[in-house]
């Protein structure tokens, strides 16, 4: 079973077979990803790598994929140059890095997209992840966003080799 983000009548749209459900994209929409902090939310075929979860705030999720507690010292390196670009790292790091522990609740359950990591190309883009959406489904920096329902429902489905579709 694959996830499929595609556009509906009424927006962006992701669907595992239960139905589409509105979600979030980056304000550039679907497309071609070139650099970092362009906006797009990638177009392709892609791995679901992991999942994280904040346990303060959720159960542990019933998943299939590999599945870990974010910590409060978790970040995402977005640095190019850096030699974890596009990697989980450690909080304070040298290198510019997303909070993984963040206080708006978008990412207290965050599946890792398989974008740009293997092999990692310096400045194509990092932490693309599908997470949950803000409340009036604005713009994400590039990810895919679910409400909290739907995407623990999403990811209670997929199984080891699934895969997004976006676009």
């Amino acid at each position: 079973m694959d996830l499929v983000v595609s556009y509906g009548p009424a927006g962006p749209v992701l669907d595992w077979g239960a139905g589409p459900r509105a979600c979030a994209l980056g304000p550039a929409g679907i497309g071609g990803k070139s650099r970092e902090g362009d906006g797009v939310t990638p177009q392709g075929v892609f791995a679901i790598r992991e999942i994280f979860y904040r346990a303060d705030r959720l159960a542990k999720p019933e998943v299939q994929l590999p599945l870990r507690a974010i910590a409060p010292d978790d970040g995402w390196c977005d640095a190019p140059d850096d030699r974890n670009y596009n990697r989980l790292v450690k909080l304070p790091c040298d290198a510019s890095a997303e909070q993984m522990w963040r206080d708006d609740h978008l990412y207290d359950l965050v599946a890792v997209i398989g974008f740009n990591d293997s092999p990692v190309v310096a400045g194509k883009g990092s932490a693309i992840f599908l997470h949950i959406a803000k409340q009036d489904y604005g713009p994400t920096a590039g990810c895919v966003a679910l409400a909290k329902d739907d995407l623990l429902a999403a990811l209670e489905q997929l199984q080891p080799g699934d895969k997004i579709r976006i676009g």
